[in-house]
């Protein structure tokens, strides 16, 4: 710790290290962190230096050595209100000032419950559209509101990453939920069991589905909220980051008259949209396309879509065979979950029509040995599935902050599985995060997918007759000249488009 005084005041904050610690922890104990002056190491200015439990804490979130600098409480706070204003605004704030129509609310809201009064109340009112708008202005796709024994928190996962934003008092919960629960057309009065429902609103221009679970735990009922923005709907292939020799390989077999193309990945990993993507370039007046889904996320113009209802006997399997007697020219499966929806695919394909469909896989390779362990019989495989697309969501680095640095291309090499022909020797230019005021601090801007495209040759047809292991069959893809989620991740983050912890983040399972 140094004798002078430091300057607080004139210092820059890192964002990205200002993010890493939940706000209400920084003004609860008096501290901030200032900036990271060599890796592994983070100076922080706080009031107590006399708090070794809260610099142990410090040292753990962070996961760094501290150097620690003392400055007034006063001017401490100061500072954490100032980085803490481009946040999400302040609930108080705007509850005064937000009105109801800043959301309009399509559909009909009823108001035959017990509690519906308490629920309908206009500052209740005002919050919670306020926690929607904030997501909206953040670009988040999901809202969390989660109760736990002493506070209420509100978290918004954006580009994938969840972030605490300002939570409303605790005391307001059971009236934030039975207004979210009116919103979804859900029943206020039953809190021991799950609810779905779905919220559509309007702003301005902007019409956004919103899907509702609610979920009962030990201190309240949790929400997650699902937000789909039909304008923000990326519909272009060339947008979603494929490779322009892979795209073109792509756009030849999705113009198949006849096969399966599966869409492989775990959930969120971008399936859905470059299904849509997909199926928009096919949409054209001579061509008629039918989708089953669970649920539909999006409501395209020019295209039959279904929504499964296991309920009513709707599942994927009983609504491919039915969808088959509308003479269909391209139809998409949501899912391939069971032998039956397996099988019934296959034949659709093998009577004349183009099957999308997805799977949960790690790599494209390891689709072939899903079907196989399903019970699907390999030589149905050969002779209907045509390519096998397996992707991830990456987030992109801000192009207003972005710093390039070198370092030894070859300590990736093993990590990312690449072949060692395809990384020049000696030192490679990346890119890393700082964070500003336009990504929130944290480096990032949106994401972009990486993909890897596995053709059925000959070859690999063979191997699937012999019911040959997915490592055999990825190794021979390989041979064939398929680039691998690792190498598409390696060329973006020699383009400066996203960071080589990402993609090590997203791939390193597969």
């Amino acid at each position: 710790m140094e004798d002078k005084q430091f300057n607080l005041e004139e210092a820059k904050i890192d964002q990205q290290l200002f993010y890493r610690i939940p706000y209400k922890y920084l003004e609860e104990n008096k501290l901030i962190p200032i900036c990271e002056p060599e890796p592994g190491t983070v100076q922080i200015a706080m009031a107590d230096l006399d708090d070794i439990v809260v610099i142990d804490e410090v040292e753990r979130i962070l996961n760094s050595k501290l150097i620690i600098e003392e400055v007034p409480e006063d001017v401490l706070l100061k500072k954490i209100e100032q980085c803490h204003s481009g946040d999400a605004q302040s609930v108080e704030k705007v509850i005064q000032d937000l009105t109801e129509e800043d959301l309009e609310i399509i559909g009909h809201i009823r108001e035959d419950q017990d509690g519906v009064d308490v629920a309908n109340e206009a500052p209740i009112i005002k919050l919670v559209n306020l926690i929607i708008w904030n997501a909206l202005q953040m670009r988040a796709s999901d809202i969390h509101i989660e109760p736990f024994e002493n506070q209420l928190l509100v978290r918004y996962r954006v580009d994938g990453v969840l972030h605490e934003s300002s939570s409303p008092p605790s005391n307001l919960h059971a009236a934030i939920i039975s207004r979210i629960k009116i919103m979804a057309d859900l029943d206020i009065s039953e809190r021991r069991t799950t609810q779905d429902g779905r919220i559509q609103i309007k702003l301005g221009s902007r019409e956004i589905d919103i899907r509702v679970s609610i979920m009962p735990t030990v201190w309240g009922e949790n929400v997650v909220m699902r937000l789909l923005d039909k304008t923000a709907l990326m519909l272009d292939l060339t947008d979603l980051g494929f490779d322009p020799e892979m795209l073109k390989t792509y756009t030849e077999i999705i113009n198949s008259a006849h096969g399966i193309i599966l869409i492989t990945g775990p959930t969120g990993s971008g399936k859905t949209t470059t299904l849509y993507s997909s199926l928009s370039l096919l949409n054209t007046q001579d061509v008629k396309i039918i989708t089953i889904e669970d649920p539909v996320e999006y409501q395209i113009s020019g295209i039959n879509q279904i929504h499964v209802n296991p309920k009513v006997g709707l599942t994927f399997a009983s609504g491919l065979r039915s969808i088959l007697r509308q003479d269909p020219d391209k139809v998409m499966v949501g899912e391939i979950r069971d032998i039956e929806t397996a099988e019934t695919a296959i034949q659709a394909s093998l009577t004349g029509h183009l099957v999308f469909s997805t799977l949960h896989t790690n790599d494209a390779p390891s689709a072939v040995t899903r079907l196989i362990d399903m019970g699907v019989e390999p030589y149905l495989i050969t002779s209907s599935v045509i390519g096998i697309i397996a992707q991830r969501l990456v987030r992109v680095l801000c192009p207003n902050c972005k710093q390039p640095y070198e370092t030894d291309a070859e300590e990736y090499i093993e990590r990312l599985m690449l072949p060692e022909d395809s990384v020049k020797k000696g030192t490679q230019t990346y890119y890393k995060p700082v964070g500003c005021d336009e990504c929130r601090g944290t480096g990032y801007k949106g994401r972009i997918s990486l993909f890897e495209l596995m053709q059925t040759t000959e070859e690999i047809k063979k191997l699937t007759l012999e019911r040959s292991a997915a490592y055999e069959i990825k190794k021979q893809a390989v041979k064939d000249g398929m680039i691998t989620l690792q190498q598409d991740g390696w060329k973006k983050a020699c383009a400066g488009i996203t960071t080589i912890e990402e993609v090590l983040r997203v791939t390193e399972e597969a």
